[in-house]
């Protein structure tokens, strides 16, 4: 089987070294799943036109008929520039996504001057096109290591901007996350997250030592030198100064967590959590007393119903919306989730719980386990250390921000206001969710890839060595 020169540095066909069969791409796979995924969709469009009464009409149509054409393409750029990668990563994303326009579509009527289904559509053509051209920019994952600190730079840049420029540009609900440009907004810490991952994955292969080195034992824990934890004492730093100027729990939680899981990963010593836990809470009990915001937060985790039409209305009518949904829902387009503010952004979650019930909320979360468990299985395969953390970081961010949400739409944590990847109505979290799965595919790509069998060099006879042997007699 051979595929086209140049995508891993080598103009030879790919053949398998240790002689067994070739490695099948599995695209088949991809795509038959990518059709259960599109079954799905339409028996939940059905669904809702039914529960909701509706006669049926032909944007239900341009709706499939868009989500369809978009699975389709998102497969041809895969078989084109990641032949090898994963077959289940592309269909968890098209379910998680496809969901997402299915409730939004649903949601519209009910909310109103609402128009979030058309528009998801639009940033998912968008988003798709940023996976298939980060696909194709990107052809080894290992040269984005040379340029990891200035991935650093730009992603640190990108985190803080949106606190150094005024309310009127940047203020959305109380947080300033956002660059507000006309009818335009964009969350640049969606992005700055997957640039501080590639910096980190190659901050930590380049000072692979810094990390290793053994301190001294306490309590019988051994801790790292006091030196060796600048690093992870300016990811604190950074995250406490993103919490005072930009008052938003979720940006600097993300940060911290994805930053300290990535040193874990590097040196599997349980020090360096212990560290960072000690650090988190040290930096949680100053924010508390320092800043009201996160005071309200806290007080609407403990007890909503303190103040359930003022600022615990949000946390009080998740709660009553999960509830209501039980084991298995009041059937998609049967519940009334339109009661939920912000409920097509921060808190869909609690819209898909009380439609779908426990059950298919439980099925959702188990397709982003898969999703996540995927990633992870390619950075173990994978053969170079950046892509092992790069995948790791890349699947660990996933799984922990949609800890982070369903946690505060449940009152498990805190409420953060993150949203979920995928399912969550915005154009910067989507684009942000598909360049990060572009990455996973070419880190699986590199990992299920059959290593170059290099021809060797032909020596022309009249240079080659000569061997004397003695005959035996």
């Amino acid at each position: 089987m051979s595929e086209p020169a140049g995508v891993l540095g080598a103009a030879t066909a790919h053949v398998n070294v240790s002689g067994q069969p070739p490695t099948p791409t599995r695209r088949g796979t991809e795509l038959t799943m990518l059709g259960f995924v599109m079954g799905l969709l339409v028996f939940a469009f059905v669904i809702i036109l039914e529960n909701e009464n509706r006669t049926f009409s032909p944007d239900v149509l341009l709706y499939l008929g868009g989500l369809l054409g978009l699975f389709v393409v998102s497969h041809l750029a895969i078989r084109t520039f990641a032949p090898y990668a994963d077959p289940l990563i592309l269909p968890c994303a098209a379910m998680l996504n496809g969901l997402s326009v299915a409730m939004l579509y649903r949601l519209d009527p009910a909310i109103a001057h609402s128009n979030a289904a058309p528009k998801q559509m639009l940033w998912m053509v968008l988003s798709i096109a940023a996976m298939a051209g980060t696909l194709w920019l990107v052809k080894d994952h290992r040269t984005l290591a040379r340029y990891g600190y200035t991935f650093g730079l730009v992603g640190l840049f990108l985190l803080v901007l949106p606190g150094l420029l005024p309310c009127s540009l940047s203020c959305v609900g109380g947080a300033k996350l956002w660059i507000l440009i006309g009818p335009v907004s964009v969350q640049p810490g969606e992005f700055a997250k997957i640039l501080i991952i590639v910096f980190v994955a190659a901050f930590l292969v380049a000072k692979r030592d810094l990390f290793t080195i053994a301190g001294r034992k306490v309590l019988g824990v051994e801790l790292p030198r006091l030196r060796d934890t600048g690093p992870l004492l300016v990811a604190w730093a950074v995250a406490i100064g993103v919490l005072m100027i930009e008052k938003e729990l979720g940006a600097s939680l993300m940060f911290f967590g994805a930053v300290l899981a990535m040193i874990y990963l590097a040196t599997e010593r349980a020090s360096w959590v212990w560290i960072g836990i000690v650090l988190f809470m040290g930096g949680a009990t100053v924010a508390y007393k320092l800043f009201t915001h996160v005071q309200t937060r806290v007080t609407n985790w403990i007890d909503p119903f303190a103040d359930a039409q003022g600022d615990g209305y949000q946390m009080v009518q998740s709660l009553f919306s999960l509830g209501s949904g039980g084991v298995v829902g009041s059937g998609f387009g049967a519940g009334h989730p339109d009661i939920v503010p912000v409920v097509s952004s921060d808190f869909i979650v609690s819209a898909f719980g009380e439609e779908l019930g426990f059950v298919g909320l439980t099925a959702i979360v188990l397709v982003y386990l898969v999703l996540a468990m995927r990633g992870l299985r390619s950075a173990l395969a994978v053969r170079d250390t950046f892509g092992k953390l790069l995948a790791g970081g890349l699947s660990f961010l996933l799984m922990w921000q949609v800890f982070v949400v369903v946690g505060g739409v449940s009152k498990l944590i805190p409420q953060t206001g993150l949203t979920a990847p995928f399912l969550s109505a915005g154009g910067s979290s989507l684009a942000a969710s598909y360049i990060m799965i572009a990455l996973l595919l070419r880190v699986s790509d590199a990992a299920r890839r059959p290593q170059v069998a290099r021809p060797k060099p032909h020596t022309p006879i009249a240079q080659a060595s000569t061997v004397l042997v003695e005959r035996p007699t």
